[in-house]
């Protein structure tokens, strides 16, 4: 997909952060727009820019871990658009607890998001793209897909399975003309700490607004320099789209110590 111009681009979690920046960004190529987030007011403020009369965007107020709620959203777009090229499952939140004490009402609330938000947008678009004989599909994981780090077990979870069901869905469709991306970006100055579920740390203590801070700090790649980065990997056609210096770096460090990387992260992480 060397342009987006007169394509249709699908993007979930929407209202802020990499959803809305790849809106902005796809938009300014020319390219029409579906718009997916559970947050309608923040649907709104990234939508209300981008209409114009050259330009075809449609918003839709929904949960992606609804499974029947997503299948209607591709019959929605289908219908209103004609046709479907590229899907971004996008949308995601977090939990930060440790496993001995995390609740299974928010592991189930963030798997629903991050890992069948990404399945159900997937499987309700990929008939259609394998008809059109045409499209891209990206999904979003992270740099803990591919490490994992403490008080984060939930997230890692759904991150490490999206890695490992986009990789299979990519070796499934080889022989198709359907492109398939995952993404690992590392941080990223979106408001997912902010609106993550945060309790207690290892050490038994939380602050949810330090732990926020501390994340902004610690993020130094931007929502609309990690959009640059995605759309750049998805006219390559890159298979794997990693974001941030800080994502290399762990990448590189997995693959150099994948038994004892564990070990030295968390010394880093968890103080005594």
């Amino acid at each position: 997909m060397q342009s987006f111009a007169g394509k249709v681009a699908i993007i979930t979690g929407a209202s802020s952060g990499i959803g809305r920046a790849l809106a902005q960004q796809l938009a300014a190529q020319g390219c029409h727009l579906a718009l997916a987030d559970i947050d309608a007011e923040g649907l709104e403020v990234t939508t209300a820019p981008l209409r114009s009369p050259d330009l075809r965007v449609s918003t839709h107020t929904l949960d992606v871990a609804d499974r029947d709620a997503m299948h209607g959203f591709a019959e929605q777009v289908l219908a209103h658009h004609g046709r479907a090229h590229l899907v971004i499952n996008n949308a995601g939140v977090a939990v930060s607890q440790t496993i001995e004490e995390m609740r299974y009402d928010d592991f189930e609330w963030l798997m629903g998001i991050n890992f069948w938000g990404v399945v159900h947008g997937t499987k309700a678009f990929l008939p259609h793209l394998l008809a059109q004989g045409e499209g891209h599909i990206v999904n979003l994981s992270s740099i803990f897909g591919i490490v994992s780090v403490p008080t984060q077990g939930a997230y890692n979870a759904s991150k490490f399975a999206v890695r490992g069901f986009t990789e299979a869905l990519r070796q499934e469709l080889c022989h198709t003309p359907i492109k398939v991306s995952c993404v690992h970006p590392g941080g990223i100055r979106t408001n997912i700490a902010r609106s993550a579920r945060f309790y207690q740390g290892v050490d038994g203590k939380s602050d949810a607004g330090k732990a926020a801070a501390r994340f902004d700090q610690l993020a130094r790649t931007s929502a609309e320099q990690a959009a640059r980065v995605i759309l750049d990997g998805i006219r390559a056609g890159r298979p794997r789209i990693l974001i941030g210096a800080d994502a290399r770096f762990l990448d590189r460090l997995q693959r150099l110590l994948p038994a004892n990387y564990p070990r030295l992260l968390a010394k880093l992480l968890i103080k005594s």
